[in-house]
């Protein structure tokens, strides 16, 4: 892919993990997906399903953050709500199993990922800033094999404006230099431009509900771009 001729230098990319690095919100769309089947509920369609547990997840992560564990909290407090059956020991672990996969499934890097960080960490400064459970994140990680290619890796309790100028103060960022480069409006995006950053909205067909957002329009002087893959970046950077 050859560059364009504007290509930018000297900048600081912060970098989201989960889909935009890798694949990650698949393995969790099948988990609901079997989650649903299982509990074949006789009144309410699989649409009202996955909305009650999309309430049910808000709840969980206001109240124990992000991850695997959060989501099966999630999945047995919806069956409980919705089953006129008991949360038998036997169901307990029929509804936990349909999240195995979640955690031990092999890291699927996005394709162009790894020769793309390799080329853009020779130019510029380029940190991973991810949310979620530490040691989850911090796992997918390592298993990636990409943790050499950044200067820095950042776990976030929560991607939000308060976060982003916590993270520019924490590593010196100028705000003019800096991009936030990921798939979610509502924790990459938005916040980031709140926060004085630019930023690039790399869209995935999997987002999470729960992540999607309208993308506000930058200030004045800030920037945003929207690119069809994470390759792209080389034409700008």
């Amino acid at each position: 892919m050859a560059p364009s001729a504007a290509r930018l230098t000297n900048q600081t990319l912060l970098v989201d993990a989960d889909d935009t690095l890798w694949e990650n919100n698949i393995y969790f769309e099948r988990a609901i997906a079997a989650f649903i089947s299982y509990l074949d509920h006789q009144v309410h369609t699989a649409d009202e399903v996955r909305e009650r547990l999309n309430l049910c997840e808000r709840a969980t992560i206001a109240a124990h953050g992000y991850g695997v564990h959060s989501f099966r909290r999630s999945l047995i407090n919806c069956f409980k709500q919705l089953s006129e059956s008991p949360v038998t020991p036997e169901r307990h672990a029929r509804i936990v199993s349909f999240t195995d996969a979640i955690a031990s499934s092999e890291i699927e890097l996005l394709p162009g990922v790894e020769a793309t960080l390799s080329e853009l960490q020779q130019r510029h400064r380029v940190i991973m800033v991810t949310k979620g459970n530490l040691a989850e994140q911090t796992d997918k990680v390592e298993r990636s094999g990409l943790r050499s290619f950044f200067s820095a890796i950042e776990v976030l309790a929560e991607k939000n404006t308060v976060a982003y100028h916590d993270l520019v103060e924490r590593h010196r960022c100028d705000p003019a230099s800096t991009w936030m480069i990921g798939n979610s409006p509502k924790s990459d995006i938005n916040p980031s431009l709140a926060a004085g950053l630019n930023a690039i909205f790399i869209p995935h067909d999997f987002t999470w509900v729960l992540e999607h957002e309208v993308v506000d329009l930058p200030g004045a002087d800030k920037r945003l771009m929207e690119l069809g893959s994470f390759a792209e970046l080389l034409n700008h950077f």
